[in-house]
């Protein structure tokens, strides 16, 4: 099988690596996403339910690490998605990575100022539509991620939506090394997206207690929360994760949960986990494959490794 790592979108970026970083809520900083792009990947920073100051304030720590571009990673049941796109054009960000809704009602303005948008599909039938309403590319993110999830793995999601678009396919979900990478091009992607090996870099700002839990993990050490209440994500099993699985029985049987309350439970439990590093009260969102985490590296080594080996991996049926 001929494998072709020609990607005209990562052309167009620059890029050195086909490797994007995911955009993690509070996780994906400036100063992160910036270091992931000046050393050949793609950084994304993660908004979360961030006002649009806020955003602007982590573009512009980010480029006072790089003058290549980078990504903003754009929570669509945020309530303040508006103000916030409107910092993205502002700020001339070339690339719009999108969760949590569907991004065409602002596709046609992004594209206006020509910004490559990218959204995460967790199955065929999204990817199809997103293809339908013209967006750039997809991320089919298997339910191994960290944070909010689909139904399906990577392994079944990446070559059914290969399969099913013509707009190029970056996988994501279980991927840390170069391994996973070389496997993600054989199911025909065209790139590759990773959150939970950036958590433990270098350059990443979570707290201490973070980088040493995802460390520390083993294969079985996450769980996933909300899957009664319809709000699935993944994170590290702690006192407050496996603590709400327990109560989730209950909340099922309470009212809907607003969107005020929800945000605030969202944004500060994840905020709690990356700036407090709070084991009682923080959400550590990560993926299962936090077991093959063993050490803090340089964004740069991280990305070089990983490349060197998927290549090696692949050389035989590479076409360049």
């Amino acid at each position: 099988m001929a494998v072709n790592i020609s990607n005209p979108l990562f052309e167009k970026l620059g890029m050195k690596y086909p490797i994007i970083q995911g955009g993690m809520a509070w996780a994906g900083t400036g100063h992160l996403a910036g270091s992931v792009s000046e050393a050949g990947g793609l950084g994304i920073i993660g908004t979360g339910y961030w006002h649009a100051e806020q955003v602007r304030a982590e573009i512009h720590r980010a480029r006072e690490v790089t003058d290549k571009p980078f990504g903003v990673n754009v929570m669509l049941m945020s309530r303040h998605i508006r103000e916030v796109f409107d910092v993205i054009i502002e700020e001339g960000i070339k690339v719009v990575a999108t969760g949590a809704g569907d991004p065409s009602p602002f596709l046609e303005e992004l594209h206006q100022h020509d910004i490559i948008v990218i959204p995460v599909v967790p199955s065929v039938a999204m990817a199809r539509m997103m293809e339908k309403k013209g967006v750039d590319a997809v991320v089919a993110e298997g339910m191994e991620s960290g944070g909010h999830i689909g139904m399906l793995t990577t392994m079944t999601l990446v070559p059914q939506v290969v399969d099913a678009v013509s707009i190029p396919v970056i996988a994501a979900g279980g991927m840390a090394d170069g391994r996973g990478v070389a496997a993600a091009y054989m199911l025909g992607a065209s790139g590759v997206q990773m959150g939970t090996r950036f958590l433990a870099s270098e350059e990443s700002e979570i707290h201490q207690n973070f980088k040493d839990a995802v460390i520390k993990a083993k294969d079985v050490d996450t769980l996933v929360t909300g899957e009664l209440i319809g709000n699935r994500a993944r994170v590290l099993k702690t006192k407050m994760s496996k603590a709400f699985v327990k109560q989730e029985r209950e909340l099922v049987m309470q009212p809907v949960m607003d969107a005020d309350a929800r945000e605030k439970l969202e944004n500060g439990s994840l905020r709690n986990a990356v700036i407090d590093g709070d084991k009682e009260n923080g959400a550590f969102m990560a993926g299962q494959i936090s077991g093959l985490v063993h050490e803090i590296k340089p964004v740069a080594q991280i990305l070089d490794d990983i490349w060197t080996e998927a290549y090696e991996l692949l050389d035989s049926g590479i076409q360049k």
